[in-house]
């Protein structure tokens, strides 16, 4: 266990100066160096061993990450863009599905895949790494509205594949009649449920909050929130029996988690501007007191007490943060380690041109559905204008991760495709995590004068 320990932090050591030296994103270098590290020392150690196991560490770890990007949303954020990201995360993955059941065939016609097959397939490879996304941006001067749009896409995407894959492809393979009336009622259902259970936990967070003034108090009830949010909505149905409901339905863990972060996290930024505003007010009265010439010492000692209470409380809400965005680094090594354990190479290259029409026909339909959102934006004041730079942002941020593995073990032991299904989730997630993170670095880096521009036009906000 302790080489363990060791082995994480040297990986996660050597990432990070991988990204501060060399430039690589966290996310290359962290699977780089796990494997490396596997293949030098795989005998020494091993988190998982196996996918099954590596599903159930993801399902432990997915909360922590979820809340460490749910904290860089901002419920202002998500007004204003709303729209934009219903469409990249709602209506680009169902137009996705639509695709992939027309083209499946071609795709994979020697297989004869099924009608349900096809969508948890497609709908496995399309779910996105909210967490490469933000570790590569958060190295770029790059334009607020873009960094929205691409991360706030790679969150809410998850919870929608989840959705389609669950509710819809495990539904249909275990003989559930695919009506226009069941998906509407369920995602009405789901969707809804998940995003009110998350507010409701949230603000039962905020008030356990409220309680304490210690720092890792603080960071424990945020963790208890988003962890609480996660499991009430997985495990819904236990409280509907509880109530005599007696019912089978779950809501989405990933939705209710997203959303009883960000209820939390909306009222930690108010109580910062706040904080702000009153040391604004305080500077301005010690300015004045000591200018006058009768200048209470009592007066400037009380001034001086608040001042300092309040950096405090602000400086714990930052703090917090911070501590948050350290787990998620933590939890994303622990991952990319146990993932390297569970890929076989063997497999993969049996499958490997499986695995490459399938990257290669879920690149372009990324492509295409990005496209189609610049058209639609450009023609809409509703909607944040997307140019060309923005479209290859868009479309090379779709790098995979670990939830595809999840939904892998969510399948029936006894499906007849379940090896090549293994085969080339693994080998897309490998693929997207080193191609799309090199061309969305050199997408950034061509435009990098233009991104500054733009981010300068939007007031710096960053």
């Amino acid at each position: 266990m302790i080489i363990t320990v060791l082995s994480i932090c040297a990986i996660l050591f050597l990432a990070l100066q991988c990204e501060d030296k060399l430039k690589i994103p966290s996310p290359v270098g962290l699977i780089g160096l796990s494997f490396a590290f596997h293949l030098l020392f795989g005998d020494l150690f091993m988190l998982t061993g196996d996918a099954e196991h590596f599903a159930a560490l993801v399902i432990l770890l997915l909360p922590i990450l979820l809340i460490g990007d749910s904290l860089e949303l901002k419920v202002e954020d998500l007004k204003e863009h709303g729209l934009s990201l219903f469409y990249l995360a709602v209506v680009a993955v169902s137009l996705s599905v639509i695709t992939a059941l027309l083209i499946g065939d071609t795709l994979f016609g020697q297989y004869d895949l099924s009608f349900a097959a096809i969508i948890l397939l497609f709908a496995m490879v399309l779910a996105t790494d909210p967490v490469s996304v933000v570790s590569i941006f958060s190295k770029f001067e790059l334009p607020h509205r873009l960094k929205i749009l691409c991360e706030g896409e790679s969150l809410f995407n998850d919870a929608t594949a989840l959705i389609v894959f669950v509710f819809i492809g495990l539904y249909a393979l275990d003989g559930g009649d695919i009506t226009f009336g069941y998906v509407a009622q369920t995602s009405l259902v789901v969707v809804g449920g998940s995003a009110v259970l998350g507010v409701l936990v949230g603000y039962i967070g905020l008030m356990a909050m409220k309680t304490t003034e210690n720092r890792i108090a603080e960071l424990l009830v945020l963790i208890l929130t988003g962890y609480g949010a996660f499991e009430l909505s997985e495990h819904f149905y236990v409280i509907l029996n509880l109530f005599g409901g007696h019912s089978h339905m779950h809501l989405s863990g990933i939705l209710a988690c997203i959303f009883s972060t960000v209820t939390v996290h909306h009222f930690l930024s108010k109580s910062v501007a706040y904080d702000d505003m009153r040391l604004e007010k305080e500077e301005q009265y010690l300015e004045r007191e000591s200018a006058s010439e009768k200048t209470s010492r009592s007066l400037v000692h009380t001034a001086i007490q608040k001042i300092k209470a309040t950096v405090e409380e602000r400086d714990r809400h930052l703090r917090t943060k911070e501590d948050v965005q350290l787990l998620a680094i933590v939890a994303n090594t622990m991952l990319f380690v146990a993932m390297a354990e569970i890929v076989d190479i063997d497999l993969l290259w049996k499958y490997s041109t499986e695995i490459m029409v399938m990257f290669l026909a879920t690149t372009v339909i990324r492509a295409a559905m990005m496209a189609k959102f610049a058209i639609i934006t450009n023609q809409t004041d509703k909607m944040t204008n997307v140019n060309f730079r923005w479209w290859g942002v868009l479309t090379f941020a779709g790098i995979k991760g670990g939830l595809s593995v999840v939904m892998l073990m969510m399948i029936p032991a006894g499906f007849e495709h379940l090896e090549m299904f293994k085969a080339i989730v693994v080998g897309v997630i490998m693929l997207s995590t080193f191609i799309y993170s090199a061309i969305l670095l050199g997408v950034i880096g061509k435009n990098k004068a233009e991104f500054s521009q733009e981010l300068a036009d939007e007031g710096g906000h960053h």
